[in-house]
């Protein structure tokens, strides 16, 4: 044998290295990206809405809390109240105000009278007649 024979061509080495690497990766590359999760559709709603100032807070506190809720969804300690719970939290409030007041708040937070104005405008005022 020859010392010639027994020798690896260091430029050759490198390159077929990088062509198994290659071809090792293109079955992830058929596949294409992947499917943004729930969780990162929903931060990007919640930062375009930011970006328009859509949200009724400042750009910097909005982006902030979108973050801060996409970070919790990722960890999945981010869950919506039922709607009993939602519905129940409501009419607790309503505990606050005097024995005969009551039962008006409780038909206001149920949808029950009128309503006029709006979040972003500064408050939604619910009004409830009774023949009392």
């Amino acid at each position: 044998m020859t010392s010639q024979e027994n020798t690896v061509n260091p430029i050759r080495t490198p390159a077929a290295l990088a062509i198994a690497l290659l071809l090792a990766a293109a079955p992830a590359w058929a596949a294409g990206p992947a499917k943004p999760s729930q969780a990162q559709i929903d931060y990007r709603q919640e930062r375009a809405r930011c970006l328009r100032g859509e949200s009724g807070q400042d750009r910097a506190t909005c982006l902030k809390e979108a973050g801060a809720a996409y970070q919790e969804a990722r960890r999945g300690t981010l869950s919506a109240p039922a709607g009993a719970d939602l519905s129940r939290n409501a009419t607790q409030r309503c505990e606050a105000q005097p024995p005969a007041d009551r039962d008006a708040c409780v038909q206001r937070i149920l949808g029950g009278g009128a309503a006029e104005g709006s979040v972003q405008g500064g408050g939604l005022i619910r009004s409830t007649e009774s023949s009392k």
